[in-house]
């Protein structure tokens, strides 16, 4: 259970420096590092079983 939460944390922030390097537009990043960040919370609580 801590290791794929510790998983999902380190491919959140992998995403989230991909995004970063990404050649598009400061709202759209904005926006896909909000999605990203949803999803991780997400998948983070279905991991210690809240959800």
């Amino acid at each position: 259970m801590l290791i794929s939460a510790l998983v999902t944390f380190l491919v959140v922030i992998l995403i989230l420096y991909l995004i970063n390097l990404l050649p598009i537009d400061g709202r759209a990043k904005q926006i896909c590092r909000v999605i990203v960040i949803v999803l991780g919370v997400i998948s983070l609580l279905r991991y210690i079983a809240v959800i």
